[in-house]
């Protein structure tokens, strides 16, 4: 099949949304289809433009047998609020001619990756346009998500963005998304029960595995052998509510035989060195290369995955793959009742979001508990190989894909659906 992937992310982002955007289109090139993605240049979570890549002009290039067209944007260094609709809106507009060039090639199905639901309407016209499979994949409820968190205010705004959310996601054949409270809240919005379908995120099994040995990366952050490490890995957003974690090792500043470690890039991350980057119990990383990712996530001897009480069921944390995968245990800030609580519970220790002293505790008292720690580990281990290994995920959907573009009854055939143009591939 002829693949059109159409998202603001793209690897060679190294955590987040770019990340499993681009592990799904090698796999799908891997299958033996022909696959296009139009993205933009890498920028994520840095907030700003990788090196090697302009955030001013168009480029293509071929990686892992998929064809990439990036458009530019713009990246504003602190993303809040206005700014960060601009960013999303510099986007759409840029990608929106190399997305209608793409008609001549006659695209069998368009994936469009939400965030960001401002380009989503393009991905849709252009498989209208084309007879293509409309498939709109939500990894992030961001409408919701950015009133919550306060990024977006005004009850007239909140009203106008999410009746444009619902009429765009029920316009789309299929809507997937990547957990059982995320899918309520598609059929919440008014999609069709027959539209909606679970597409997880998934984890290399056979990369992210537990080492036999100390992580190297220990005794590079001159890490005493005999201390426990607690870890943060991933984007440091308004979302993670990292401000607790920071808050926590502070108070745990004369606890020698405890090591927090905070890797990543993003917005808070200046505000929490000013917290704790000078404390003698605390280290702060750059996101590593993927070559390094085991040996990172095997840094850990707890892994902490916070979480604000307003993100609840409208983001699913990506990075708990790799967390679970390392068999390591985890920690996560959580009410019960989320998806993060029962996907974690059986498996980690769940306390409430916010909650300092009750983060304290748990941390304590599994740093104390080296055999609870590895039991809970080999748990999320057994649980990321039957449930979230890249192969059962990521073949499934292949499955699905194949069989809803073959199925003419999944498509919309409503008024709005338009013909097909007739260009011709020298057109592009």
């Amino acid at each position: 099949m002829k693949i059109l992937v159409y998202g603001i992310n793209y690897a060679p982002e190294l955590t987040g949304i770019g990340r499993y955007t681009a592990d799904m289109a090698a796999s799908l090139a891997a299958a033996g289809h022909d696959v296009r993605v139009v993205c933009a240049p890498p920028y994520y979570p840095a907030w700003q433009v990788s090196k090697g890549f302009s955030s001013s002009r168009y480029a293509t290039e071929q990686s892992d047998g998929v064809g990439i067209w990036r458009a530019p944007l713009w990246v504003p260094s602190r993303p809040k609020g206005a700014r960060r609709l601009v960013h999303l809106a510099s986007f759409a507009l840029s990608s929106f001619p190399v997305l209608l060039r793409h008609l001549a090639w006659r695209p069998q199905a368009v994936l469009s990756i939400a965030p960001s639901l401002l380009n989503a309407p393009a991905g849709w016209l252009v498989a209208r346009l084309s007879g293509a499979h409309a498939w709109l994949h939500v990894q992030d409820y961001e409408v919701d998500a950015a009133f919550k968190l306060g990024m977006l205010k005004g009850s007239w705004k909140k009203k106008m963005a999410l009746a444009f959310e619902r009429h765009l996601l029920r316009r789309f054949d299929t809507v997937s998304t990547i957990s059982a409270k995320m899918i309520e809240h598609a059929l919440n919005k008014g999609v069709r029960r027959d539209k909606v379908v679970h597409f997880a995120n998934w984890v290399d099994t056979s990369a992210i595995h537990p080492l036999d040995r100390r992580s190297q990366l220990k005794a590079e952050l001159k890490i005493p052998a005999e201390a426990t490490v607690v870890l943060y890995s991933g984007n440091m957003g308004a979302k993670q509510g990292l401000e607790v974690l920071a808050t926590a090792a502070a108070s745990l500043a004369e606890r020698r035989d405890l090591v927090f470690v905070f890797c990543g890039e993003g917005p808070v991350k200046v505000a929490l060195h000013a917290m704790c980057g000078e404390l003698p119990n605390c280290r702060f990383i750059p996101l590593q290369p993927m070559d390094k990712l085991n040996e990172l996530l095997n840094l850990a001897d707890i892994h902490v995955l916070p979480q604000r009480v307003d993100a609840a069921d409208l983001v699913m944390p990506s990075k708990l793959t790799g967390m679970l995968a390392s068999g390591r245990a985890v920690i996560a800030m959580a009410h019960e009742g989320t998806e993060l609580f029962h996907t974690v519970s059986p498996r980690g220790v769940v306390v409430p979001p916010e909650a300092i002293e009750t983060l304290i505790e748990a941390i304590e008292s599994l740093a104390a508990d080296p055999a609870r720690r590895e039991r809970l580990g080999r748990a999320g281990r057994e649980f990321a190989l039957a449930a979230l290994s890249r192969e059962s995920v990521l073949g499934e959907f292949e499955s699905t894909l194949r069989a809803r573009c073959a199925d003419p009854g999944t498509q919309s055939n409503d008024a709005e659906r338009a013909p097909a143009l007739d260009l011709q591939e020298h057109d592009l």
